[in-house]
């Protein structure tokens, strides 16, 4: 297959929608060798969070000289990032040569056993796994989880490290529809004897992360308990056990971000310490100062300021509302929503209400994209309005400051027309 051919293969088992499970994982992968036996991986979960922990990481093992493969999702701009080598996405060719080892095994799949289709996530995570268990080897891979842990595709290998970025209400009709079950659900990613770096506010939930560490004789890294950190201004003072580092200023900027950071230090220092690397923790620190992360309170144009977030569920919306207020509490907002189905967009749209100067609603084209007339009917803003054509009135935008937000999806449809 070539790559046009490989991604219309790729896109066709959507068709096959969600199946939490790994035992179809286990048995592709079984047949092309165990490639994910052969990595070293450290497995990222949570509801938010996840891809910018693992970017802080990324960058920071990459400025310490170490190659890092990642696999990430979704995509913001293009398909191929999410698999990516030191920052860079796979070739099409690669993207080819993959897709042309795994097809026929999921072929065979379906012809040998009764556990059905793979799905899209499963194809691309058994193509991850090839790729650098086998194809292109690195020093560590981070494997950033699709839906929970217990049961998410992503939960096949034996990790060196873990991380727990946050547990939300998200995805509520396959993980349940409580915090605590959610949490049941993702300590699926605590490993026996594997460390497990988290940040978990809900008592209840932490209280069954501690429980799941203790039953697996997992080391417990707790942010806002073994990991401490100052916030003094515009930066941050971290802290764990004999490590001690101030002034940190990042790019990405939101208590969130330094709550993520410091996920991702820890995590790294703690690697150190099991012998698992060698950090030049100067560079280590500068690297994730430094760290971006595709829309995440990205600007997307300086003037008109234009602001594009990703934020899905209560708990980002959460965390962008607290950022926006803190950082450009004295601009008139703009709000640009759309959103994606199964998502508590009555909770959403009134936290952005507190910050909307004027509100837009809008629907985008992706499968699962909440028409327009369901977003509108739940937006209270008293000057909300509809917008059909999204694309050109980002471009003829000239208030004081656009917010686009409400889904990943969104903001990698509104930046893919935006780039062209």
């Amino acid at each position: 297959m070539n790559y046009q051919e490989s991604l219309s293969w790729i896109h066709d088992q959507m068709k096959f929608g969600i199946k939490p499970g790994i035992g179809r994982m286990k048995w592709m992968l079984e047949q092309l060798g165990s490639p994910q036996s052969k990595i070293k991986g450290i497995h990222v979960a949570g509801t938010n969070g996840k891809g910018s922990t693992l970017s802080y990481m990324r960058k920071a093992l990459n400025a310490n000289e170490y190659s890092v493969g990642t696999f990430t999702s979704p995509y913001i701009e293009i398909f191929n990032e999410r698999i990516s080598l030191n920052c860079t996405p796979v070739s099409d060719e690669t993207i080819a040569e993959l897709a042309t080892i795994v097809r026929p095994v999921t072929e065979k799949m379906i012809e040998e056993t009764n556990l059905g289709a793979a799905t899209e996530f499963e194809v691309i995570t058994t193509m991850m796994f090839v790729y650098f268990g086998e194809i292109h080897t690195v020093d560590f891979v981070i494997v950033e989880a699709g839906l929970g842990a217990t049961h998410d595709s992503t939960n096949v290998f034996s990790p060196i490290m873990t991380i727990l970025t946050s547990i939300g209400l998200d995805h509520t009709e396959i993980l349940g529809d409580t915090l605590v079950d959610i949490a049941k659900d993702k300590a699926g990613v605590i490993k026996k004897g594997i460390p497990l770096v988290y940040n978990v506010a809900d008592d209840f939930s932490r209280s069954h992360v501690q429980k799941v560490l203790a039953e697996k004789n997992a080391k417990s890294v707790e942010l806002h308990k073994d990991i401490v950190i100052y916030h003094q201004g515009n930066e941050f003072a971290f802290k764990y056990g004999n490590y001690e580092f101030e002034n940190i200023q990042l790019k990405m900027i939101g208590v969130h971000q330094r709550e993520n950071a410091a996920l991702a230090m820890a995590a790294l220092v703690e690697m150190q310490e099991r012998g698992e690397l060698s950090l030049d923790l100067n560079k280590m620190v500068n690297a994730i100062e430094e760290t971006e992360w595709t829309g995440r309170i990205e600007t997307l144009q300086a003037s008109p300021l234009i602001i594009a977030d990703g934020a899905h569920n209560n708990e980002a919306v959460e965390a962008l509302v607290s950022t926006m207020k803190d950082y450009f509490g004295e601009r008139k907002i703009t709000v640009l929503f759309s959103a994606v189905k199964g998502k508590p967009i009555g909770p959403m749209v009134d936290r952005l209400n507190e910050i909307a100067d004027e509100f837009y609603v809008t629907e985008f084209e992706f499968f699962k994209s909440l028409p327009l007339d369901d977003i509108y009917e739940a937006v209270s803003h008293p000057g909300k309005r509809t917008v059909k054509d999204y694309d050109n009135f980002i471009r003829e935008f000239d208030g004081d400051l656009l917010l686009v937000t409400g889904s990943l999806y969104f903001i990698s449809d509104v930046k893919q027309r935006f780039n062209q």
